[in-house]
């Protein structure tokens, strides 16, 4: 169904979003962090970093003018990069190191840097110590944030040290995963082995999450998500760009890490929900975009965490026979088994990953890949977008308890400065049910959405653009008409109604089984005002025989589908009105080209959704002569 449309004047008079920064030179707010307790919001940008006060909307933010030096500029340039849009310090990874401070890193113009930023002290007067950069703290930011603006790349703080996926290098031709320790005298870090195309081959990283596995701690494992070439296809075999995961412990002071990767194609963003206690099944909803010369489009799919589990869990792919192909392996695998985190689980003389057997190392080393894919959940898609003019590139989910069921919203934002809302609603005895809710355009030039951060709490999506920083609310309730039943049919889990209006339902109070029920939608249970509007006043019109004439009809909710129904005399019953040469049923409503003196009578729209149906606007239509006219 098509979901209504906001430009971004209509969305700053609807007085449900507000621009929080605008920059008319560019200056790319690719990094976001939110603080929901103590109400701030982080934003890394080019050559500056802000922090602004969500509460105190008239403060001024605090600046942090953090530029690259001259000659790093310079000796940028002359390698051909352009002073605009590359050679400056891009401020790309903003993570929470404790309390009082923020570990940030930008590209330095193709020389990445580092440093903590001190927090300023809360206190609301003009005299309070502002954020701070902490120079003695500045260091190298290689293997920790790429060198261009432009490259993919995805960073996680945990514990002190860094996950991170990025380049290694100024031309950006090597890539890996590295973890680094970002505090004390010494800089130390391990990574994938170098020059090692079985491991990774020309990797662009998308996403990593702490997910724990088990019970006990030490079992907890940091996923990273990426899309790479492949390495199975044959010598002679087109290659194709698969979609991976790989998985390394979390556990301290670790030898080496083991990487399985599976997967499918295309990834660009990644959303990860993992409800309940540790151990719990959990999701992974993935936004992909592959290109061929077939498809062209963006598609997203939702993954169990269970299947990711057991296919790292399942056999090794490898290497063998006359031709070299990879194949299932059936031999024997050492233990303990390579992947499994060392700790008290499995065998409590492993202390770390030093203790496993040289076996154990120099299997992990040619068994890098596991044989079984990982399928979506009902083996397709659950929204897929073709033949319009954009493609997805950001995606945040947002997941609802209700009663023993979950409702999951997505905020997809597009290359050309939209973001979209989208429900799926899970039952317990049928599929996925996707629900478009609305299409926002947030830049008022077309622009790529570059980050979104959510904030449940506040009921608040953040959205940066290469130009502005725009702060929206998760819901336009008023936009869903003035009765219980467009609110219900409206289906948007962020609006309830209180018995006036269609108004924001709080998510902390305790859900009332009424309109909120997005998963039945039903008004004739859940509304009292369904008998209303049934008797709609009749409008009459007039037109001219052998002219065109249009009847207006707009239904609110998104869900909804118009049937238009017509009765010609007093004695027929209604007929629907099927689009054919003459009439064209339309998204605004009924267009009747070249009318005809037969075409008079009465005509119903009608809106329908599931079971559930009622008019909207009925008109009497009387047909002219044309020699009227004359």
């Amino acid at each position: 169904s098509l979901s209504p449309t906001l430009c971004s004047s209509d969305l700053l008079k609807s007085n449900s979003s507000r621009l929080l920064l605008a920059s008319g030179d560019g200056l790319d707010f690719q990094a976001l962090l939110v603080d929901e307790d103590r109400a701030w919001l982080m934003v890394g940008a080019k050559n500056h970093i802000f922090l602004l006060h969500l509460d105190q909307p008239s403060r001024e933010p605090e600046k942090i003018f953090w530029p690259a030096p001259r000659e790093q500029v310079e000796h940028c340039q002359l390698a051909g990069k352009n002073v605009e849009t590359e050679c400056a310090n891009f401020i790309r990874l903003l993570q929470p190191f404790n309390r009082t401070h923020v570990f940030a890193c930008g590209t330095g113009s193709y020389q990445p840097v580092c440093a903590f930023i001190q927090l300023g002290a809360r206190g609301k007067g003009p005299g309070a110590p502002p954020m701070r950069l902490v120079t003695h703290s500045l260091e190298s930011g290689r293997g920790r944030c790429p060198y261009s603006p432009h490259e993919p790349f995805t960073g996680l703080l945990i514990d002190g040290e860094l996950y991170s996926g990025t380049s290694s290098d100024f031309m950006g031709s090597s890539a890996a995963f590295f973890r680094t320790w970002v505090h004390g005298a010494e800089q130390s870090y391990i990574r994938t082995e170098q020059n090692q195309d079985h491991w990774l081959h020309e990797p662009a990283f998308v996403g990593a999450y702490a997910i724990p596995d088990t019970y006990n701690t030490h079992d907890d494992k940091v996923y990273i998500f990426f899309r790479e070439t492949a390495m199975e296809a044959g010598q002679w075999e087109r290659r194709h760009i698969h979609a991976r995961v790989a998985r390394v412990c979390k556990v301290s002071h670790q030898r080496s890490a083991c990487c399985g990767q599976v997967g499918q194609r295309g990834l660009r963003d990644m959303g990860v929900h993992v409800p309940g206690p540790r151990g719990a099944a959990g999701t992974l909803t993935a936004l992909l975009s592959p290109h061929s010369g077939v498809f062209s489009g963006s598609a997203v799919c939702v993954y169990s965490m269970a299947a990711v589990r057991a296919a790292f869990s399942g056999p090794f792919a490898h290497k063998e026979g006359f031709d070299y192909r990879w194949v299932e392996y059936k031999g024997r695998v050492p233990y303990p088994r390579p992947g499994t985190c060392p700790s008290e689980t499995y065998d409590p003389l492993l202390q770390s990953t030093k203790d496993f057997p040289d076996e154990v190392i120099s299997f992990m080393r040619t068994h890098q890949l596991m044989w079984e894919p990982v399928y979506p959940q009902g083996r397709q898609p659950v929204l897929v977008r073709v033949n319009v003019p954009y493609r997805l590139r950001r995606l945040l989910v947002h997941r609802l308890e209700m009663e023993s069921r979950h409702y999951d919203v997505l905020f997809l934002g597009t290359d050309d400065g939209k973001v979209l809302k989208v429900g799926l609603a899970g039952g317990a005895s049928r599929g996925t049910e996707v629900i478009s809710l609305e299409e926002v355009s947030v830049t008022k030039v077309p622009s790529p959405i570059l980050d979104m951060k959510l904030s449940p709490k506040r009921q608040e999506l953040f959205v940066s653009s290469p130009h502005g920083l725009l702060q929206l609310s998760l819901y336009r309730c008023e936009l869903y008409g003035k009765t219980c039943t467009d609110c219900c049919l409206a289906r948007d889990p962020y609006c309830t109604w209180d018995g006036r209006t269609c108004a924001p339902h709080l998510l902390t109070e305790k859900r009332r089984a009424r309109c909120q029920d997005v998963l039945k939608s039903d008004p004739l249970s859940q509304c009292q005002d369904t008998a209303e509007g049934t008797a709609a006043v009749e409008k009459l019109v007039f037109g001219v025989e052998k002219n065109s004439t249009f009847l207006e009809c707009l239904a609110r909710s998104p869900q909804t589908t118009v049937r238009w129904l017509v009765r010609h005399g007093e004695e027929t019953g209604l007929s629907e009105v099927r689009n054919n040469g003459r009439f064209s049923v339309l998204e605004q409503g009924l267009l009747i080209r070249q009318l005809a003196r037969e075409d008079a009578g009465t005509y119903e729209c009608q809106a329908v959704e599931r079971s559930f149906s009622r008019p909207l606007t009925r008109y009497s239509l009387r047909v002219i002569r044309q020699e009227a006219m004359e």
